[in-house]
């Protein structure tokens, strides 16, 4: 979380909890969808609550699985089958992970 205010909460990004308590309650969901042309997508669902960014967590994504991808609504969809990466980086950043 940056510097700046929490959403949630109003405390400062040094001081927010909201973002740790949020990622303990949420199981993140990852499974393989096959799209035109044969291309396998790896989607991230099950991540709901406002205090998750979403948007940084798919560029943390996809840098660390070196794939493209996109955020549709509260899915993560990254390019190519990356459940194992995904999963080792969900869970080293605190998230409960359940693999599909």
């Amino acid at each position: 979380m940056m510097s700046g205010i929490c959403n949630v909460c109003g405390l400062p990004g040094e001081l927010c909890i909201c973002q740790e308590i949020a990622k303990e309650q949420q199981c993140a969901i990852l499974s393989t969808d096959r799209r035109r042309y044969g291309k396998i997508v790896t989607k991230v669902e099950g991540l709901e609550d406002s205090a998750i960014d979403i948007n940084q967590l798919a560029k943390l994504l996809k840098n660390k699985c070196a794939a493209g991808g996109t955020v549709k609504g509260r899915t993560i969809e990254l390019q190519g089958d990356h459940k194992k990466k995904a999963a080792g980086v969900l869970r080293n950043n605190g998230f409960n992970v359940e693999v599909r």
